[in-house]
């Protein structure tokens, strides 16, 4: 009988996870199944520029996964029951009214992601936008679309995401002013050299930079910050933070207050052995006993590791002992400028750091090597697919508990 691997959410980390389990795994012995609510694969790293009128390739997951072994299944996930081992979605490719259906597995990949959090400031769900996923990104590429010139857009966030967002809007509608309001000091956390850098790209698009503003409500046409003050805008683009799926809090797992996954080095939850939990749905330690921070480059090695674990675990295999570090910090300011901080393993800014127009061509590389890792599931490293030969009973304990 095959061994059922479900994997829920094909964002990068899901994608790339069901690609390297159907690499590793002989394709007799596993089901794997990939349960995503859109058909095509989402860049999410890209939103901004899709938000600032750019078109993205199509990338439908029924090509990527064309003769790998992968099901992909087009649904959104309800609800996850970890004791019964079961995972209740609701189809999103049939015709007619939709019904909830249950999916059973042995192993399960918990890769559902997060979203947009407006962190319950007033004003924020009704007024902000977002870019933490497609929809959130063409709606406001649709509100940009119709700003005249002169109109006012705030960025909140001073984080990588909001640098980006503002970088990216000053750059395609130079006509437009752009602020960004932050909590602390521009790039903060940057070295000299990036901080000089950032300052010099936002003086060049013309942002106004407001420092250690926290904003404290939004409205229709405004931002007000903590010490009373206000900022016009027309358009307020929300960047400060993103909120996991709800579900896994919903559960037996041992989870977080925020409702991350607590996953042990192999990304295996430390509650129940048959579920792994990867990107940002994960609370994974890295160097230091520092967490990963919610992010594309903590979310592919994470996927590297689960797949890799659960290959060794299923095959008798030795388990993967690669240690989750970061080199750099890859941040795009508008499409001819870049910057990449060099950082320590646990994340920490060193001296280093490469600027201009190098640094985007290097930026704009490693976001395509990011999604031709996904487009090509099967390809990359040499192919061995090995035989699974520790099954366990259906009812049984789950598969390396002792392990």
């Amino acid at each position: 009988m095959q061994h059922r691997i479900v994997v829920l959410g094909a964002g990068y980390t899901g994608a790339i996870a069901a690609g390297r389990l159907a690499r590793r795994l002989h394709r007799a012995d596993v089901a794997i199944t990939l349960v995503n609510a859109e058909p095509d694969f989402v860049e999410r790293v890209r939103m901004h520029q899709l938000a600032t009128g750019q078109d993205l390739k199509a990338r439908p997951f029924s090509e990527m996964f064309a003769g790998t072994g992968v099901e992909l299944r087009l649904a959104k996930v309800i609800g996850v029951d970890v004791d019964r081992r079961t995972v209740t979605v609701v189809g999103e490719d049939g015709p007619g009214e939709p019904e909830a259906e249950e999916l059973e597995y042995d192993t399960l990949v918990y890769a559902l992601g997060s979203g947009w959090n407006d962190q319950g400031v007033p004003g924020a769900a009704e007024h902000a936008h977002q870019i933490a996923g497609r929809p959130g990104a063409l709606r406001l590429r649709e509100r940009l679309a119709r700003l005249g010139a002169g109109e006012s857009v705030v960025v909140v966030g001073g984080g990588l995401t909001g640098l980006e967002a503002a970088t990216e809007i000053a750059e395609a509608r130079p006509d437009l002013d752009v602020a960004l309001a932050a909590r602390g000091e521009l790039g903060d956390w940057l070295s000299p050299k990036g901080r000089g850098h950032l300052r010099k790209v936002f003086d060049k698009l013309g942002i106004t930079v407001h420092e250690h503003a926290s904003v404290t409500a939004v409205e229709a046409d405004r931002v007000t910050t903590a010490d009373g003050g206000t900022i016009p805008a027309a358009v307020t683009l929300w960047t400060t933070g993103f909120a996991v799926h709800p579900i896994a809090k919903a559960t037996t797992l041992d989870v977080t207050d925020t409702g991350r996954i607590v996953v042990d080095g192999t990304m295996r939850s430390v509650s129940h052995p048959d579920v792994y939990a990867i990107g940002d749905a994960a609370l994974a330690m890295g160097p230091g006993d520092k967490p990963l921070r919610m992010s594309c480059a903590s979310g592919t090695p994470m996927a590297w590791q689960a797949a890799d674990a659960i290959a060794a675990r299923l095959t008798g295999g030795k388990l993967p002992n690669a240690p989750l570090r970061y080199f750099n910090q890859c941040i795009s300011l508008g499409r001819r400028e870049g910057l990449i901080q060099y950082v320590t393993a646990d994340d920490r800014a060193v001296r280093a750091a490469l600027t201009g127009r190098l640094a985007a061509v290097y930026k704009e590389l490693v976001c395509k090597g990011a999604v031709w890792g996904v487009a090509n599931p099967t390809l990359g490293l040499p192919t061995r697919r090995r035989h699974v030969v520790r099954q366990p009973a259906r009812t049984g304990s789950p598969v390396g508990t002792a392990a």
